[in-house]
């Protein structure tokens, strides 16, 4: 059996900067099932951060994307589940103003958008915001990626 590796993580920030919201989904699978976390997937071998950011979000989204700047890296450490990532946050812009699509159900529920208001408002237990997918569930729980880009970055807003 091979000893575990840090993998690489990229998670597209589609930012839309006339609502100030982003897109997150629900995921499924056994991975961080149940937590609320942004398109994104592994980066595959040549590939570049940016690359893999517009990838990722059209392969589960359907959304053409223009990667734009690295926001942040995290280190996270899923302890239950033995595994290691570095997580890098690629802001994206959409190039259209078409909404995202569940194109993999076995990875995502659904897709929804929201501010880092809401997002802070749902992990404090609130019901995160009026707008699209205002049903999550109060005191939603968020992939560790995102509570770790949090915590080291609190203002991650003046980042974007």
């Amino acid at each position: 059996m091979a000893p575990p590796v840090v993998r690489v993580g990229i998670a597209a920030v589609i930012h839309d900067p006339s609502t100030n919201k982003m897109i997150f989904g629900t995921r499924r699978g056994s991975h961080g099932s149940g937590t609320i976390q942004f398109p994104g997937g592994h980066l595959d071998m040549g590939e570049t951060w940016f690359a893999c950011a517009e990838r990722e979000t059209f392969e589960e989204t359907g959304l053409v994307v223009k990667a734009k700047k690295l926001l942040a890296a995290t280190n996270d450490v899923f302890e239950q589940e033995n595994k290691h990532y570095i997580t890098l946050f690629i802001l994206c812009e959409r190039v259209d103003d078409q909404e995202p699509l569940v194109l993999e159900p076995e990875k995502c529920e659904g897709w929804f958008w929201k501010s880092w208001s809401d997002v802070r408002d749902l992990m404090s237990g609130g019901s995160g915001g009026n707008g699209s997918g205002s049903g999550q569930q109060r005191g939603q729980k968020f992939f560790l990626p995102i509570m770790n880009l949090l915590r080291d970055h609190p203002d991650i807003e003046s980042l974007m």
